[in-house]
């Protein structure tokens, strides 16, 4: 198998929307099938980062806000945008401070995937964040936050109980909690 080359066929493209933090282009195109279609992209001008505080007890430190877009209350780890031209690390640094007033003495990046490729290009990175300090949060004018601190093991189970479903803390927990069982911790 060939995982070098398109089986796609673009026809044209026009850009039907863009924005400091997003753009929408629609692309005519012939399908790997054979059938003229059109796709759309949604193209993110920032990585997408996320971090999971976690204390020497082993508890995480979630954060709870109203999500616009779903019109519900979400439960998730600190996230947010960088910047493509700055470091993630520090990125992920500044959300965590920006979020739940933390800082972190160490960082290790333990997860990067694409969030919903069919139709977008995100991109995230997730850290853990240990050795913390407390400190004031200082969250953005579009954020009202709740910063809760529950064992990884209730995390978990909220997780598995469909009431945290946003997509980047659900693998990162499911990755932290493969992390944990095979004692890579």
């Amino acid at each position: 198998m060939d995982t070098s080359k398109s089986d796609w066929k673009v026809l044209s493209h026009e850009l039907k929307y863009d924005n400091p933090w997003i753009s929408l282009t629609e692309f005519k195109v012939i399908t790997p099938g054979g059938s003229e279609g059109i796709y759309g992209k949604v193209h993110f001008k920032n990585l997408a980062i996320g971090i999971i505080p976690m204390d020497a007890d082993g508890n995480i430190y979630l954060v709870g806000q109203y999500r616009f877009v779903l019109d519900k209350y979400s439960i998730e780890i600190p996230e947010g945008g960088g910047h493509l031209e700055i470091d993630p690390l520090e990125s992920a640094k500044r959300e965590l401070k920006e979020e739940t007033g933390m800082e972190a003495a160490r960082w290790e990046n333990i997860l990067q995937m694409h969030l919903s490729n069919s139709v977008t290009d995100e991109f995230s990175l997730v850290y853990l964040a240990r050795d913390l300090t407390l400190g004031e949060s200082s969250p953005e004018e579009t954020e009202s936050l709740t910063v809760m601190k529950l064992p990884l093991e209730e995390v978990y189970k909220m997780v598995n109980d469909f009431i945290i479903t946003d997509s980047m803390t659900v693998a990162a927990i499911l990755k932290l909690w493969i992390l944990f069982k095979e004692n890579k911790l």
